[in-house]
């Protein structure tokens, strides 16, 4: 049986790496592309790629996937936060850069992979419950989130061999998550108090947790539409999406 190939954006750090520790005992041939680079051993090829540069993302794709015909599973894991604030206090350059890299650069290698003749079976789009939720201070990172959602239901159109799902995948240890609970005004965004409270009682997930939980539900990701956004816990934990979903009308 051949080996399954796995592309994964964002790897350096987080979940990404996680994803790629994870595939890789799976038994995956990991192709990463980040900023940093990534220094997993194993069956991995690995290319530096700044997504902010979109002229080179083409270039840097090819050099990456260079004579792969098949990738069973596409994570498009990069992103950034962004500061949280007042949506009215973000300037139209800080919603931009953030767009760039959570929207636009996902729209290039989307783009790419459609004309690349590479067969996938799955793309994974990382998104967020902030993407539902619209929570106060979370300004371009909801905004970039949402507009997601929405890129990945407009390719399921095009990408008419392949599974196209936007996941919310749930509260992930990070250095993103590092902000949220330490740096981040929690008395003026009252939404951070939940993260901060989940940390404590020891619910966040560490990346590898998280990665898992990703790939257990990838059979189930495809009883939806292509191009539905789902957030994971409505497949496993829907109790606490439930309560999640009711706190959306809350500050």
């Amino acid at each position: 049986m051949d080996k399954k190939n796995a592309l994964i954006t964002g790897n350096s750090s987080g979940l990404g790496l996680g994803l790629s520790e994870v595939l890789l005992a799976h038994g995956y041939k990991v192709f990463g592309c980040s900023r940093r680079g990534c220094d997993l051993a194993g069956d991995v090829v690995d290319l530096r790629c700044d997504l902010s540069r979109f002229d080179t993302i083409g270039e840097k794709l090819e050099q990456l996937l260079q004579g792969v015909g098949a990738l069973q599973l596409v994570v498009l894991n990069a992103g950034i936060l962004g500061e949280i604030k007042h949506i009215s206090k973000t300037s139209l350059d800080e919603l931009q850069q953030i767009m760039d890299i959570n929207l636009w650069s996902n729209k290039i290698i989307l783009d790419w992979l459609l004309q690349s003749g590479i067969r996938i079976d799955q793309i994974l789009l990382l998104s967020s419950g902030a993407a539902v939720l619209g929570n106060k201070g979370w300004a371009g990172y909801a905004l970039s989130k949402c507009a997601l959602n929405m890129l990945g239901r407009l390719y399921a159109h095009e990408f008419q061999a392949t599974h196209i799902a936007s996941i919310a995948p749930g509260l992930i240890e990070s250095s993103m998550m590092d902000y949220l609970c330490t740096q981040a005004d929690s008395t003026e965004f009252p939404a951070l108090q939940r993260l901060q409270q989940a940390r404590k009682d020891g619910v966040v997930l560490s990346p590898v947790e998280g990665a898992e939980r990703i790939l257990e539900t990838l059979p189930r990701l495809k009883e939806f539409e292509s191009g539905s956004y789902i957030d994971l816990r409505q497949i496993l934990a829907p109790d606490e999406y439930q309560a999640l979903i009711e706190a959306r009308n809350r500050p």
